[in-house]
């Protein structure tokens, strides 16, 4: 795969660029169809937009890798008699992080750039001072003069995004408006294309999605999960790296940036492919972490685990710091940890097994 010149991989910068608000993955779609279509044995497109790659259909078991390429945005709501533009959110946003923002808002005609405004902190009461805004006292500021110039270049139902980019701030260390979940996208996909190179000693069937709509309730995995009925599915994410401040242990459990895929054990998580990727880890010697969650996690393996008749489902998060804001940072080294692990439980199973217990 090239390379850029600061490291970090070419398809994973441009899946980070790419602008995919949750109901409008357009961008991210045409680059997993760019890089992955080409290595993969069976490519489909589902009316969700999913994207599903596969390689050895006639194998057995099947296993399905699920990553996410929505990400967090707005919506265009209303637009006043001033040509200010109103919005909701697209996900679960921390409300003190959206004012003061350049936004690209994302229409039929291109790229519309603008700014979230609010009431400047001069012209504030103390009282106001001390309230996070909601989100109808925040507008888009596009530099339009009336409500006609500003429809004529943005559109009711128009999605925006930050207008924040992929960096590299210190060795493997990235910042990002969208590792959440670009990072675990790139890592299933990726998987699949080091899988590509070596099919020969592969036995199971392998299928990779790129499912979409998760910020707003893994709607995609669940229509992609109950397609495919794959005997074993992995879900990845990213997690919470709990190593920065005023993250207590005790509530959030102990997990650090750079120490490896964090790999959930519980009830969504199915105890036979646990045991699976933690010797399939030790094996290869790559770090991991461990998480306890006691009920149904927030990401695509909610979902797949229960579609249909049930799914042998595990979960591999990446340690992220700063979730949610336009500024989510990631160690690139945890992201190669988890795509070696995906190719190693992938090449690790054979005929006739199955998650029963």
């Amino acid at each position: 795969m090239q390379e850029t010149t600061d490291t970090a991989p070419q398809f994973l910068v441009d899946l980070l660029d790419a602008r995919s608000p949750t109901g409008a993955e357009y961008e991210a779609q045409a680059v997993v169809d760019r890089v992955i279509e080409p290595i993969a044995d069976l490519y489909q497109r589902d009316t969700m937009g999913n994207r599903l790659a596969t390689l050895n259909p006639e194998g057995d078991p099947s296993i399905l890798f699920a990553g996410h390429i929505d990400e967090l945005g707005l919506i265009i709501t209303y637009i006043n008699d001033k040509g200010f533009i109103y919005f909701d959110t697209l996900g679960g946003h921390d409300k003190s992080m959206i004012s003061g923002r350049r936004v690209a808002i994302l229409t039929q005609n291109g790229t519309v750039k603008g700014v979230t405004g609010k009431r400047a902190i001069h012209l504030m009461s103390p009282e106001d001072r001390k309230k996070v805004p909601q989100t109808h006292e925040i507008w888009i500021d596009i530099g339009a003069k009336s409500k006609e110039e500003a429809l004529e270049r943005v559109q009711i139902g128009d999605a925006a995004v930050y207008d924040q980019s992929f960096e590299l701030i210190h060795g493997s260390v990235g910042v990002a408006r969208a590792f959440d979940d670009k990072a675990g996208a790139y890592a299933c996909m990726e998987a699949l294309r080091r899988l590509s190179e070596d099919k020969a000693n592969l036995a199971a069937k392998v299928t990779a999605v790129a499912t979409t709509q998760e910020e707003i309730g893994t709607r995609g995995a669940m229509a992609a999960a109950y397609s495919q009925q794959p005997d074993f599915a992995i879900a990845v994410d990213v997690g919470h790296a709990t190593d920065s401040p005023d993250c207590d242990p005790r509530k959030y459990g102990s997990f650090k940036q750079g120490g490896g895929p964090i790999v959930c054990r519980g009830p969504n998580i199915n105890p036979i492919l646990f045991k699976r990727i933690i010797q399939c880890a030790e094996a290869a010697s790559i770090p991991y972490q461990i998480e306890a969650d006691p009920r149904p996690t927030g990401t695509d393996a909610r979902a797949i685990q229960v579609a249909k008749g049930g799914v042998a489902t595990g979960l591999l998060s990446i340690p992220l710091r700063y979730m949610h804001t336009p500024s989510e940072m990631v160690d690139l080294q945890d992201i190669e940890a988890t795509v070696n692990l995906l190719v190693a439980v992938a090449q690790s199973l054979q005929a006739g097994e199955r998650g029963h217990w």
